[in-house]
């Protein structure tokens, strides 16, 4: 069924959904998004989540031929589960929204989808204001709902920067959307205006935390079982937050875990002073990668 869903995919769906597709990634949103901040008529952002309610598929269970009744419906995390949740959001939002900015909507409307992540950019916040209602009493009718605390309008963009300096306010107010802490900012080159992304500052502390008490309960693993733990750790964020202006949050994820593994290996040996940091520079040429950006620019990625 997973097959099937897959190559029907990019047949039915419309293109502002990312989630849970082949070649679909979390950075195909957030190039879809830099793009639409950066080059179109974008003052207003609504950043919105939905809340699915008590939706379970219960089609049973089939166990050495012998069919028997699901109480629990598809587990959360399943290979099948995303995908029909995909299709599900597909009807009750996706159409709905294509329509809706089609017939209602007075200026431009750029909407991007990640599963249940959505980010719907405005150019008047008349429209952004109009959009919220019409999504709540939409999303009503299939038991969903806009997640209270993870639902804002703000407005962000190159225009917003503008308004907010005649206005003396300051910088526009910062969004967080697939990992990633978006930020109005300028390019130093030629102070033109840039969205400056950063790994979720909460998200990144709590990765640290839960590969320092990993090491610590894996303290006496050898160093070979513990570099390529690490190695495996810091490539995938790496390959996931490496993105043009993050090096300073991946350089300080990064040494962080060095800082952490040294304290973990210093721990296990009775004179600690015998490990210096000498030794384990070495150690850390072997296994741990350095720092590499490893995704373009939005537009230089699209070709926009």
């Amino acid at each position: 069924m997973v097959w099937v869903l897959e190559n029907i995919y990019e047949v039915d769906f419309l293109g502002f959904s990312h989630g849970f597709g082949p070649g679909k990634s979390q950075h195909n949103a957030l190039d879809a998004r830099y793009v639409a901040i950066t080059q179109k008529k974008v003052s207003y952002l609504l950043d919105a989540d939905i809340k699915l309610i008590e939706q379970n598929l219960r089609a049973g269970i089939i166990d050495k031929d012998q069919w028997s009744r699901s109480e629990t419906g598809i587990p959360q995390g399943g290979v099948l589960s995303p995908l029909l949740a995909n299709s599900y959001r597909h009807y009750a939002f996706d159409q709905w929204a294509n329509q809706w900015r089609n017939r209602h909507a007075r200026g431009e409307i750029y909407i991007i989808r990640y599963a249940d992540d959505i980010i719907t950019c405005f150019q008047y916040e008349e429209d952004g204001k109009h959009f919220k209602e019409a999504v709540e009493q939409r999303l009503a009718r299939f038991n969903l709902t806009l997640h209270p605390e993870k639902t804002k309008l703000i407005e962000f963009g190159r225009f917003a920067c503008d308004n907010d300096q005649k206005k003396q306010q300051g910088k526009p107010e910062t969004f967080d959307f697939l990992g990633f802490t978006h930020i109005c900012s300028h390019r130093w080159s030629d102070g033109k205006f840039t969205i400056r992304r950063q790994t979720i500052a909460k998200r990144q502390r709590a990765k640290l935390k839960a590969i320092r008490q990993w090491l610590m309960k894996n303290c006496h693993r050898s160093i070979t079982e513990q570099g390529q733990r690490l190695k495996s750790i810091i490539t995938g964020a790496m390959n996931y937050y490496g993105v043009p202006g993050n090096g300073k949050a991946i350089a300080a994820f990064r040494t962080e875990i060095c800082k952490s593994w040294l304290k973990a290996l210093r721990r296990r040996r009775q004179k600690a002073g015998k490990f210096t940091w000498k030794k384990m520079q070495i150690i850390i040429s072997i296994w741990i990668p350095l720092n590499k950006i490893t995704h373009p620019y939005p537009n230089q990625r699209l070709s926009v």
